[in-house]
């Protein structure tokens, strides 16, 4: 059975709901906020300074990168970009530190990661399952309605943000499109397949890997 599973998943794909039914299921943790949580203890910063710097917060620093790939003579897949200040502890190790709490999970006990480019950081990890769900705009965008009774406007201001923010985070440090199937050994349209249907097909992937 893989020892993780790292789970990239857009908005409104479900990501929040089917990365913990797969990890009751395979008995492991789920690891979401526990990361910025262990991140800010490690450097000795506050919880909130450590989610300003987290890839899947409301205010985290995908935000910030995916505002400044919106500047003049900023691009984020190129070598320079433009970032607001952002504190006394530089964004790199905020990076390194969250690498490092990914890493220490896969090698000690395992678990179920959501996001923080978690798939990048164990590219080479030899018993992890790389997961992606994703799905249509207009699917997704019904989820998101459904789920947080917002108008249609409102919706699709939401999953742009949060798309945006997230492939910001991916693009800006690892010079990756987070949609790219290769790197991934599963890639499900999580919007067409119920949610038990999805952790059911990656526990299946799970258990398959030596």
């Amino acid at each position: 059975m893989a020892g993780v599973v790292t789970v990239s998943a857009t908005f409104g794909a479900a990501g929040s709901v089917i990365g913990p039914a797969v990890a009751e299921r395979l008995g492991t943790p789920f690891v979401d906020r526990a990361i910025p949580y262990t991140v800010a203890a490690d450097i000795g910063c506050t919880l909130e300074e450590a989610l300003a710097h987290d890839d899947r917060t409301e205010h985290g620093l995908g935000r910030i990168l995916s505002s400044a790939a919106r500047l003049p003579n900023v691009t984020l897949g190129g070598m320079d970009s433009y970032l607001p200040e952002r504190g006394v502890v530089p964004e790199e190790e905020f990076l390194l530190r969250t690498e490092k709490v990914i890493k220490e999970i896969a090698d000690h006990g395992g678990g179920v990661i959501l996001g923080r480019a978690s798939q990048l950081v164990l590219a080479g990890h030899p018993t992890a399952l790389h997961v992606r769900l994703d799905g249509p705009r207009k699917r997704r965008l019904a989820n998101i309605r459904a789920s947080l009774d917002l108008s249609a406007q409102d919706a699709e201001r939401l999953l742009d943000d949060n798309d945006r923010a997230r492939n910001a985070y991916v693009r800006h440090f690892y010079r990756a499109d987070p949609a790219d199937p290769a790197l991934y050994d599963l890639v499900i349209d999580s919007t067409r397949l119920a949610a038990a249907a999805c952790a059911d097909i990656i526990v299946t992937a799970a258990h398959a890997i030596p």
